[in-house]
């Protein structure tokens, strides 16, 4: 019975570290997204300032901005995809967390009667020397 427990809690345990990575993986690029995202902002930035037109419907308009603004608004959409992943990750974070909680109570509970089960064998034990030199001592 006890390696049976253990073993599932060890399973339990590598399914958590696994949800963990996962979380910070979306979290790693969601991060990368964003900061792509700022980048290409100020890229954006430089070529106005560079070139002198900040009105994207100008002819004259920098075709870089355009394309860095498409890039900039892809990486955002993304990252927003991301987010909405990495919530479904933390849930099934704090799913996986809950069953090694309950795993680690009921492994507790099965120690803590097996304690108390030797315990009273132990005592019956005790009980029966005190009853047989009991007996000897008439």
């Amino acid at each position: 019975m006890k390696s049976r427990s253990e073993s599932l809690i060890r399973l339990k345990k590598f399914q958590v570290d696994e949800k963990r990575r996962q979380v910070s993986q979306i979290e790693m690029m969601v991060n990368d997204f964003v900061r792509m995202a700022t980048e290409l902002d100020q890229q954006i930035e430089i070529e106005q300032t560079k070139t002198g037109i900040s009105d994207v419907a100008h002819f004259a308009y920098s075709t870089f901005a355009k394309a860095a603004m498409v890039r900039r608004d892809n990486l955002l959409a993304s990252a927003n995809d991301m987010r909405e992943k990495l919530e479904a990750a933390q849930d099934a974070l704090a799913e996986a967390l809950e069953d090694l909680k309950k795993v680690e109570l009921l492994d507790q509970r099965e120690n803590q009667r097996e304690a108390a089960e030797q315990l009273k064998a132990e005592q019956s034990d005790y009980d029966e020397i005190g009853r047989l030199r009991f007996r000897n001592s008439k």
